[in-house]
């Protein structure tokens, strides 16, 4: 968590991060979309144009300026987000919650202000639209996309292959320790939102991916001339270090492209919705034994997959050769 910010967003950030026990990224975040949020109060105030939010130092925020927040300016802020910015319509939720979050925080916990500017402020209606995700051919396609011959075959083959058998989280995946995973390979531990660990158990796709990386990883260890820094880290970088969630979609994106499956917004947490989907339509598994892999906190985050499979079938009705047939009857409309 970064210490530049003023005291009202630090003091925010400091609460969600010891009493809320939201992740480090999750904190930054919020930081990110509170203090976003303050640039264009600034900004606007001062009559600069749009291009200099971005560079708009706000260290003089004070609690003053916080109470002095009018639901207009919010409103405003969220049409900023959509007609300059392009924000869709869950990027605006989620900054505007970034904000409820804020002032909520500062007139229920610390006392720092008395009222609350976003209580009437309406959220962007979101659209559900189906997630998207590989069929099964192109998840083959993909794990046989790996370069045998790269250096780093065993490690990117058992992340996409975990990525689409567990469905767990990009920063799941990268925060995995080796102590995480059982001696007999049966299960793993990750920690999700909110610092919330759950148990995974390994199909053997996973076990064999897993243990022949762990082969490879302790002989690097011994033999290679990059010391492992991160001794506990699953997942390495080239230079010894726990992987970043950057290399990770970096590598995703490559392995895409070199699949074929490139330019069609796939990524890593489109492979979570991959595994989510193969789960459910192939396997049969059970939604609510599903929101339970997940790490979901509430059943109809998982319904999603149910309403594709719905979609599906409403598909497979109108592909039927029989759908465009109508009766043969012709309606007698004269009237005498």
């Amino acid at each position: 968590m970064a210490h530049n910010y003023p005291e009202p967003i630090m003091t925010f950030a400091s609460y969600k991060r010891t009493i809320q026990g939201c992740s480090a990224l999750t904190v930054s975040e919020y930081c990110l979309d509170v203090s976003l949020f303050f640039r264009y109060v600034f900004a606007t105030r001062d009559k600069k144009p749009y291009d200099e939010i971005e560079a708009t130092d706000i260290g003089s925020l004070s609690y003053e300026i916080c109470a002095s927040i009018t639901p207009v300016e919010i409103y405003d802020y969220l049409l900023y987000l959509s007609e300059v910015r392009g924000n869709e319509s869950k990027t605006r939720a989620r900054r505007l919650s970034a904000i409820r979050a804020f002032y909520r925080y500062h007139t229920k916990k610390s006392h720092k202000l008395v009222d609350d500017p976003t209580k009437d402020i309406d959220s962007p209606k979101i659209k559900n639209a189906p997630p998207k995700f590989l069929t099964l051919d192109e998840s083959l396609r993909l794990l046989q996309s790996v370069d045998v011959a790269s250096p780093n075959y065993y490690r990117d083959y058992c992340i996409l292959t975990v990525f689409l058998n567990c469905g767990i989280r990009l920063a799941e995946l990268c925060g995995i320790n080796l102590p995480d995973i059982d001696s007999e390979l049966r299960s793993m531990r990750v920690t999700g939102k909110g610092n919330k660990t759950r148990v995974i158990y390994l199909n053997d796709a996973c076990k064999t991916a897993i243990q022949q990386y762990i082969d490879v990883r302790q002989k690097l260890g011994r033999h290679s001339n990059t010391p492992i820094i991160d001794k506990n880290a699953l997942f390495l970088s080239e230079r010894g270090k726990r992987i970043s969630r950057n290399t990770v979609q970096k590598m995703v994106e490559r392995q895409l492209d070199l699949a074929g499956l490139g330019g069609r917004g796939f990524s890593c947490h489109k492979l979570r919705h991959t595994a989510a989907t193969l789960m459910y339509q192939e396997g049969g598994v059970d939604v609510r034994v599903l929101k339970d892999i997940l790490g979901h906190e509430q059943l109809n985050t998982t319904q999603i997959y149910t309403h594709v499979s719905n979609m599906q079938m409403e598909e497979a009705m109108a592909a039927n050769p029989l759908s465009a047939l109508k009766s043969g009857k012709k309606e007698n409309n004269d009237r005498h």
